[in-house]
C-alpha cells in the first residue's frame, strides 16, 4: 500500500486494519458498519498542515472555518452538524468546553497526533452527549521494537519555522515497558487576519509548543497498564473589533490544553476483557489586552467489558464524566462563573458477524445531575452481497447536553433542554486491492437545537439561550479509490443539504457541495503527488444575506529518501493564489511553500 494514500481520500485504509472508534472496542474494519475513516502519521506528514482540522477537511464529510490564520477560533462540521455536535477524544481522553461547546480544534497540537480514526454519524449510544454528527478519535504515538528517535525541521512561507524531536520504543524482558516521548515547537509571522473593516494591519502569526508522553507495561499475558499526557500552549494574534490607528493594539489569544490518562487492560479469559480508565481534561482559554478567560476541566471514569461466544459479541460499560467551568470576572462588566455537573450512564451493546451478516445495537441511559434522564439507541445492518460489496443500515438516536455556560451564565437559561437527533443512513461500499467506492446517504434531523436568541429569563437584556430551533443535516458522500497506470487516483463528493427546518434556510458556513480529487505516484524515487479541495458558495449568517463565494484550491507536494535516514518534503500549497475566504472579512492564507527534512534512523 503507497505510504501517502489517505482515508477515502488519499489512504484506503485495509479490511483488516484494527479501529476502536466504532464501539470503543478494537475491530477489523471488515466487521464493521459504521462509516469510518483512518489517517496514518505519513499521510499528515504529506498534508503538510499545521492544524488538526487542515487535515481533517481533506476527509470526506468535513469542512472548516476559521477566523483567520492558525491558532484563531476553528469550527469544524461532520456532515453539516456544529461543531459542539462531534465527541473528541485524545488518547481515550474527552475533549470538551463547557463555554463554546466542543472541541476547541485550535489547541490541538497536529504536532504530537500519530494516527486519527474519524467515525461519521451519530454515536451516543456509544459515547454520550455530543455525539450527534460523529465521533474524532486522535493517538499519540506508541513505542514498539529497538529504540526509534526522530528529528524534524521544517521552513515556510511568511517566516513559518517548525522543529520537532522524539523517541519511541520498548524495553525489558519481551519488550514489556514500551514508551513514547515527543516535543514540538512551530511558530510563524502569519499574515493579515482581516480582510476589510477597521483592524490593526499587522501580520497575526502565532507560536505553538507541545508535548506528549506515553508508558505502557505488559504486566503479563492477560493484563496490560498504560499511562498518556499531552501539553499544548498556543499564542496566535487576531483582531479585535475595535482599532485607534493612534494607539493599535496586539490583540492574542493564549490557548492551553491538557491532557492525562490512566487504563488497564485484561483478558480474563480468551472471551472476557476489561477495561478501566480514569482520564482527565483541561482546556483555558484567553484574550489579551481584552480581558477574558474560560476554563473547562472534565474527568472520565469508564469500566468496560466485553464478551466473545463465536460470532456474537457482547459489550457492557459504566461510565460517569464530571464538567467544571470557571469563567473569572476581570473586569467591571463580566461576572463569575463556576459551575459543576455529572452524569452517569449505563451503555450495552450487541455485535453479531457471520454469514456475510453484521449487526450492531446499541442502548444507553445517561443520568444528568441537572436536568436528568436520557436514552439513545442505534442499530445498524450490513449485508455482504459480494466478497468485494458491501451494502448496510442503520438508524440511531443522540443527544447534546446544554453546556453549564448556556445554562449559568448571564445570558444562560437553567431550564434548557438537551439538543437531540434522529438519524438514519444507508450505504453501499466497495474494496478489493488498491481500490475502493463507498456512497452513503444520510438524514439526521436536530430538535431543540440552542441558539442565542432575543431578550428572555436570563439575567442580560442583551439576549438569551434558548430551545428556538430544529435543523436537519441530510446528503450524499460518494467516495473512491483506483490504481491506473502506475497512479493512484483518490476523491470524494459530498452533496448535503443542511438547513433550518423553520424557514428553509442553508446553516451558516456550510457549503451544499464540497470535494477533493488527488492523485500519487511513484517517480525515480520521489512521491509525487497533486490535490483539488473545492467548495461551492456558502453564507456567513443565518439570514443567508451574506456570501461566502466558493472556492477550489489546487497543492502539489514530493517527498524523497535523500540517504538512508532522512526524508525531504515539499509542498505549495494554493497554488493559484485563490483569494477565498472561511468566515466573512477574514483571511485565508493564499500561496504557501513549505520544505521539511526529518531524520529517523532505520
Amino acid at each position: 500500500m503507497q505510504p501517502l494514500l489517505l482515508a477515502q481520500n488519499a489512504r484506503m485504509p485495509s479490511l483488516q486494519d484494527m479501529v476502536v472508534t466504532a464501539t470503543r472496542t478494537e475491530q477489523p474494519l471488515s466487521d464493521l458498519v459504521a462509516d469510518v475513516s483512518i489517517v496514518d502519521r505519513e499521510t499528515i506528514e504529506a498534508s503538510g498542515a499545521t492544524g488538526v482540522a487542515d487535515v481533517l477537511a481533506r476527509l470526506p464529510g468535513i469542512e472548516i472555518s476559521r477566523n483567520g490564520g492558525v491558532g484563531n477560533a476553528t469550527s469544524l462540521f461532520v456532515r453539516g452538524a456544529e461543531t459542539r455536535f462531534t465527541a473528541v477524544y485524545i488518547d481515550g481522553v474527552r475533549v470538551d468546553s463547557q463555554s463554546t461547546g466542543g472541541a476547541q480544534w485550535e489547541q490541538i497540537p497536529l504536532a504530537q497526533i500519530e494516527r486519527i480514526e474519524v467515525l461519521r454519524g451519530p454515536a451516543a449510544a456509544v459515547y454520550g452527549s455530543d455525539a450527534i454528527g460523529g465521533v474524532i478519535q486522535l493517538f499519540t504515538r506508541k513505542g514498539e521494537g529497538a529504540a526509534a528517535p526522530y528529528v524534524g525541521v521544517g521552513l515556510g512561507s511568511q517566516g513559518t519555522r517548525k522543529l520537532e524531536a522524539g523517541i519511541s520504543g520498548a524495553i525489558g524482558a519481551d519488550k514489556a515497558l514500551d514508551y513514547s516521548l515527543g516535543l514540538a515547537h512551530a511558530r510563524s509571522d502569519g499574515f493579515d487576519a482581516k480582510t476589510s473593516g477597521a483592524h490593526n494591519p499587522d501580520r497575526d502569526g502565532y507560536r505553538s509548543t507541545s508535548g506528549h508522553a506515553r508508558l505502557g507495561y505488559q504486566v503479563n499475558a492477560s493484563h496490560k497498564l498504560d499511562a498518556t499526557l499531552l501539553a499544548s500552549r498556543m499564542n496566535s494574534a487576531y483582531d479585535g473589533f475595535t482599532h485607534k490607528p493612534a494607539s493599535p493594539v496586539d490583540d492574542r489569544n493564549h490557548s492551553r490544553l491538557r491532557t492525562a490518562g490512566l487504563n488497564w487492560a485484561a483478558q480474563w479469559t480468551q472471551a472476557y476483557s476489561t477495561r478501566v480508565s480514569v482520564t482527565d481534561a483541561a482546556t483555558r482559554y484567553e484574550t489579551t489586552p481584552s480581558p477574558y478567560r474560560t476554563e473547562t476541566n472534565l474527568r472520565g471514569y469508564l469500566w468496560q467489558n466485553d464478551y466473545r461466544l463465536g460470532a456474537h459479541r457482547f459489550s457492557a460499560a459504566l461510565e460517569r464524566r464530571e464538567d467544571h467551568l470557571n469563567n473569572p470576572a476581570l473586569d467591571a462588566w463580566s461576572t463569575t462563573l463556576n459551575r459543576s455537573r455529572s452524569q452517569d450512564a449505563l451503555a450495552l451493546g450487541y455485535g453479531y458477524n457471520a454469514g456475510g451478516h453484521t449487526v450492531q445495537i446499541n442502548v444507553r441511559h445517561d443520568d444528568d445531575s441537572e436536568f436528568g434522564g436520557k436514552g439513545t439507541g442505534s442499530l445498524a445492518y450490513g449485508y455482504a452481497l459480494t466478497p468485494q460489496w458491501r451494502a448496510t443500515a442503520s438508524v440511531g438516536t443522540a443527544f447534546r447536553a446544554p453546556t453549564l455556560y448556556q445554562r449559568f451564565s448571564e445570558y444562560g437559561v437553567a431550564t434548557l433542554r438537551p439538543e437531540t437527533s434522529h438519524n438514519a443512513e444507508l450505504g453501499l461500499r466497495y474494496a478489493q486491492g488498491r481500490s475502493s467506492f463507498s456512497a452513503t446517504v444520510y438524514r439526521n434531523r436536530l430538535s431543540n437545537l440552542i441558539l442565542f436568541s432575543g431578550a428572555g429569563p436570563c439575567a442580560s437584556t442583551f439576549g438569551c439561550y434558548a430551545n428556538v430551533a430544529r435543523a436537519q443535516y441530510e446528503g450524499l458522500t460518494l467516495a473512491a479509490s483506483h490504481h491506473w497506470a502506475g497512479v493512484q487516483w483518490h476523491g470524494s463528493i459530498d452533496l448535503q443539504n443542511p438547513r433550518d427546518l423553520a424557514n428553509g434556510k442553508q446553516l451558516a458556513r456550510r457549503a451544499k457541495r464540497h470535494a477533493t480529487f488527488g492523485a500519487d505516484a511513484q517517480l525515480a524515487g520521489w512521491t509525487l503527488g497533486a490535490e483539488l479541495q473545492a467548495s461551492g458558495r456558502r453564507f456567513d449568517n443565518a439570514a443567508n444575506t451574506n456570501v461566502l463565494g466558493g472556492y477550489a484550491l489546487v497543492n502539489l507536494y514530493a517527498s524523497t529518501r535523500l540517504a538512508r535516514d532522512y526524508t525531504l518534503l515539499a509542498r505549495i500549497d494554493n497554488l493559484g493564489d485563490k483569494a477565498y475566504e472561511l468566515a466573512r472579512t477574514y483571511a485565508t492564507p493564499g500561496r504557501t511553500f513549505y520544505v521539511g527534512l526529518k531524520w529517523a534512523p532505520q
